[in-house]
């Protein structure tokens, strides 16, 4: 697999990251990288995201979701690697799932 190839990640995020911004942070994240694909909380209290672009792009997104907005507390981001399927033509937001 090349590097520019697109990859899918699908993460999810554990701790303190709901109620303290942590959704629009991915959002501003995903779109400066130029990624595509939505979060959302869980009803749970995670947060959930899927996401497609190439891997090294993918890779920071998922650095970023390790530190999270400066009033998050991240405790645990789990991340599974899947094959893009180019559904989705931007990023954006869900509702709770």
């Amino acid at each position: 697999m090349s590097s520019t190839e697109n990859v899918r990640l699908h993460a999810t995020v554990e701790g303190h990251v709901q109620g303290v911004g942590f959704r629009y942070f991915v959002v501003d994240q995903a779109q400066f990288l130029g990624l595509t694909g939505w979060v959302r909380n869980t009803f749970d209290g995670e947060v959930e995201v899927v996401a497609e672009g190439t891997r090294h792009d993918l890779e920071e997104l998922l650095n970023q979701l390790r530190k999270g907005p400066a009033s998050a507390y991240v405790t645990k981001v789990g991340s599974d690697w899947e094959e893009a399927t180019a559904e989705y033509r931007r990023f954006g937001m869900l509702h709770t799932d």
